[in-house]
């Protein structure tokens, strides 16, 4: 069973994924922010992470520019809904800071479920 880390914020959102992600057969592992979510990273060592960008204590872009430096590399999936700016232009940053794939939020589960298995195969 491959294991992702989701490393989100908004609670709901975060619940949202992790019920997903566990009723289709992965094993979740769940953070509120950055530094948990890199300290759960150096735990568990997940096969792919999602995680957001906007966040309290680590923002997502800096959690990706470590995570890039992992060896192994894992995979990793930005998730967006905006601030001050749009979602797309930290999305795009996401991608050129080394994010394999990017999402604004809201997205359909059916799309996040497509990309993880596109990704992990």
């Amino acid at each position: 069973m491959k294991s992702i880390l989701i490393i989100e914020d908004n609670e709901n959102m975060l619940q949202m994924m992790c019920d997903l992600l566990g009723r289709s057969g992965y094993s979740v592992i769940t953070a509120t922010d950055g530094v948990q979510g890199l300290k759960a990273f150096h735990t568990h060592s997940p096969a792919l992470v999602i995680t957001d960008i906007i966040m309290p204590d680590k923002e997502g872009l800096e959690v990706i520019m470590e995570l890039t430096k992992q060896e192994p590399r894992p995979k990793i999936i930005a998730v967006s809904g905006g601030g001050i700016l749009e979602p797309q232009t930290y999305l795009s940053l996401a991608r050129k800071l080394g994010a394999d794939h990017a999402l604004a939020k809201p997205f359909r589960p059916a799309e996040l479920l497509a990309l993880i298995e596109h990704l992990l195969a």
